[in-house]
């Protein structure tokens, strides 16, 4: 079993940024692939950006492109993934989850994965 934590959210104005961070219990959370999706009140969870358990491939969604940067540390057992999001927008606003599944690519789909964390609010004023 992995458990999966999200930290870092929180309130920033437009044009702002954010790092999200996302840690596993498990030193072989380095062999997972992990994404980031995202749920904005009244729509459904949609897919942000993931990264393989190497950090060699990465993939994003279109509407995060060019703003968002995900990567990974795994170092002295201890495994974390960041979401670094800049130029923040209104429209990021979200509540943010980290997910963890033991595969060898990018994956975008919820159904994907196997572990989730309990996710993170991230709002963005104008």
């Amino acid at each position: 079993q992995v458990q999966v934590v999200e930290s870092g959210g929180g309130l920033v104005q437009a044009g702002g940024s954010l790092r999200l961070s996302c840690a596993a219990s498990r030193r072989t959370f380095s062999s997972y692939a992990i994404g980031w999706f995202r749920q904005a009140p009244g729509k459904e969870l949609e897919f942000v950006a993931a990264i393989s358990w190497s950090g060699g491939t990465t993939d994003y969604a279109d509407s995060v492109k060019g703003r968002f940067t995900i990567s990974r540390h795994d170092a002295n057992a201890k495994n974390t993934v960041f979401l670094q999001m800049n130029s923040l927008k209104p429209e990021d606003t979200a509540v943010y989850y980290c997910t963890a599944v033991d595969g060898s690519y990018t994956y975008t789909e919820q159904g994907d994965y196997d572990y989730w964390g309990q996710g993170i609010q991230v709002t963005v004023s104008s």
